[in-house]
């Protein structure tokens, strides 16, 4: 089993800013413009070849980024959504915010996902559905596509259901050798502090859309037909424009791009890194399947970002979820839950008439996950104290 020696400190995420996120600042500040400006023009260019998309657009949130990415497909008032219940509050927030309804969807037990066939099911029980949201949960993307059989994709396009991913955890991931955000109607990656890369807070829709895309970026700068940097660049007076739409203020400024292009160049490495983390974690804690569940994995190892590696305590566990979480605290180490599912959050709750008997496998998952940390360029030895520290807590 191993005794721990000496007690670390070891966070649930930690940033990496090594490479040239300063440089990059320093231009910022010199240039005397901190707003949108050349360098979220810049990411959004690099963001769109990095994930071969035709259109990618720089946003101040991922919860920005599913806002527009919404509107833009059409959704309105009265109007309902397919989404996983495992998943941030963002994900549903932004359906309430125009005014349309969310319909929880249960999830594969071990990934978290939508499945074709769990989607099949919620098309047979609500057929006036027209929109989902997939979440590819973990950096592990969902079955968009299939060689052979019902993919999600196949489904939708057959009911006239139009897709919104939610790819907050999946930058840089894969499904069938595409690259999350190279596809579909509209893709939205989040940027915040702990995520893949990060730009502090910020986001990006990518699509392969036009129209989405002129009408997200319309949108994110108050309707506005002319973008800031185009009206103080272009031939035209600074001061023309038109107000099409009684749009948002959510745009990323040029300092929080910085940043980005920094994370940008290393994306790959520390995909590269956490997965390491990930192979760790798999094998040193091998011993204890009787007690956790391990990720379901679908993809190549390389296919998948690897932004969380989520376990669930099974009920022959010596301890609760809550009980491991608080033991892990006490070592020091930091540790996460993703999710508490929506439907048992007290708004939703409160709003809608929610079973949780039709969620069994969101149920099962949240009666154990917890989230262990996974970041690039943990030393071995921060790992070898968590796994001791997990067989520790876990020893019968």
């Amino acid at each position: 089993m191993g005794e721990v020696s000496r007690k670390m400190t070891i966070p649930f995420a930690r940033v990496p800013m090594a490479g040239n996120e300063l440089k990059y600042i320093d231009e910022v500040l010199k240039s005397g413009w901190l707003t949108t400006a050349s360098k979220a023009r810049e990411l959004e260019e690099r963001f769109a070849d990095y994930v071969h998309a035709p259109y990618a657009c720089a946003v101040n949130s991922g919860t920005s980024a599913l806002h527009l990415g919404l509107e833009a497909l059409g959704v309105g008032p009265g109007d309902k959504v397919f989404l996983p219940s495992m998943t941030f509050t963002a994900t549903a927030e932004v359906i309430r915010y125009l005014q349309a309804d969310p319909v929880f969807l249960d999830v594969e037990y071990g990934s978290n996902l939508i499945t074709p066939e769990i989607l099949e099911s919620a098309i047979r029980m609500h057929p006036d559905v027209r929109y989902l949201i997939v979440v590819h949960y973990g950096g592990q993307a969902a079955q968009m596509f299939s060689k052979d059989g019902k993919s999600i994709t196949s489904l939708c396009k057959e009911h006239d259901i139009k897709i919104l991913e939610d790819a907050a955890h999946a930058f840089p991931s894969k499904i069938e050798d595409k690259m999350v955000g190279s596809y579909g109607d509209a893709t939205c990656f989040s940027f915040y502090a702990n995520k893949t890369i990060t730009t502090g807070e910020g986001g990006m829709l990518t699509t392969v859309d036009e129209e989405i895309f002129n009408r997200v970026r319309m949108m994110r700068l108050h309707g506005i037909d002319r973008d800031i940097w185009n009206r103080y660049t272009d031939n035209k007076p600074s001061w023309e424009y038109d107000v099409k739409a009684p749009g948002y203020k959510y745009n990323m400024p040029d300092i929080n791009a910085a940043i980005g292009l920094a994370q940008i160049e290393k994306a790959e490495e520390f995909r590269r890194e956490r997965q390491k983390v990930a192979e760790y974690y798999l094998k040193h804690l091998s011993s204890l399947q009787h007690v956790l569940d391990f990720p379901l994995i679908h993809v190549p190892f390389e296919h998948h970002s690897w932004h969380l590696f989520t376990v669930v305590l099974t009920q022959k566990a010596p301890v609760s979820r809550n009980q491991f979480i608080e033991r892990m605290a006490e070592a020091g180490i930091g540790t996460s839950v993703h999710y508490k599912p929506l439907h048992r959050m007290t708004y939703y709750q409160r709003t809608y008439p929610l079973v949780a008997e039709n969620l069994r496998n969101t149920e099962k998952t949240w009666n154990g996950n917890v989230s262990l940390p996974i970041f690039p360029f943990m030393k071995e030895e921060e790992l070898e104290y968590i796994c001791t520290n997990i067989k520790l807590i876990l020893s019968l």
